[in-house]
């Protein structure tokens, strides 16, 4: 079902080249998730564009064109309050965003703690499912014409938390037992967070964390704040980091699919700049 939803999804947005197939999706962890490896065989459940029931964490990939394709990567955490997964506007358009920047995508669908029964835990598991989609990405680097060394983890709103879980704290200790992926670096090289939840900031290891690029509204309550903070943080940490914050605007903006605000629909424009004045999209640059 989740494939021939996305499927049906790039009908309406995707170009005629991306059209000719399905867009791959592989699990990331190879036996399955630690602590749900029983539930590998639960089907995802998808209800209006929003999917949940994620207990095989994967990645749907989204390859720049090769006409333009410069190396650099970036791994998408969707939001949606670690309930559901915002798929489509925090997902699939946000990649297609980063395509014509000549970057190439990996959307993660990472396991849910606030979803109806689940067992999983925000820190523990979706946090681990985003560390070692950095790892899969970084391993599998060669097959997708992606540099090891310019891969970034974006996160809208719970996916935000995700990002500063990774990139601006500390690993826990792993309990289970490592492959050759869990051998590679589970730190981005740059970090951009977009109105992120609070969970994960203030970091506790930001001396020497990833540059950062951070945006959020200065309606949203939830958001606006911990963007800030971690802003600050920071800067004062030396770390290069940019900060957007727009006027007027509320959470959920993601790159302007319900908002006709003209900043909020160039704000994909100003990620761009930053991209490219931090070296991020210049091959042997890194």
């Amino acid at each position: 079902m989740g494939k021939r939803w996305i499927a049906a999804i790039l009908l309406l947005f995707a170009t005629p080249a991306v059209l000719a197939a399905d867009p791959e999706i592989v699990p990331i962890w190879g036996h399955g998730a630690p602590g749900a490896e029983a539930r590998v065989g639960v089907p995802e459940v998808v209800e209006n564009t929003y999917v949940r029931s994620v207990h095989n964490p994967n990645l749907t990939i989204f390859r720049a064109d090769p006409s333009h394709a410069n190396g650099a990567a970036v791994v998408i955490a969707p939001g949606g309050g670690h309930r559901m997964l915002v798929f489509v506007n925090e997902g699939i358009m946000p990649a297609k965003t980063l395509n014509r920047f000549g970057i190439t995508v990996f959307v993660l669908k990472y396991r849910l703690a606030r979803e109806a029964g689940s067992t999983y835990s925000i820190e523990r598991d979706a946090a681990a499912d985003a560390r070692r989609a950095i790892r899969w990405v970084r391993a599998h680097a060669a097959d997708y014409g992606v540099d090891p060394h310019r891969i970034g983890l974006m996160g809208f709103s719970a996916g935000g938390e995700l990002v500063s879980m990774v990139a601006d704290n500390p690993e826990p200790q792993r309990s289970w037992t490592l492959d050759a992926v869990d051998r590679q670096s589970a730190r981005p090289d740059f970090q951009i967070l977009v109105y992120p939840g609070p969970l994960g900031i203030p970091g506790q290891a930001v001396a020497g964390a990833p540059p950062a690029f951070i945006t959020a509204g200065t309606l949203d309550t939830c958001c606006e704040p911990p963007s800030i903070a971690l802003f600050n943080q920071l800067r004062d940490a030396k770390v290069p980091v940019e900060l957007h914050i727009f006027a007027g605007t509320d959470h959920g903006f993601n790159v302007a699919m319900h908002n006709e605000r003209v900043s909020i629909q160039h704000w994909p424009d100003r990620l761009f700049d930053w991209l490219s004045d931090e070296g991020w999209l210049l091959p042997g640059k890194r």
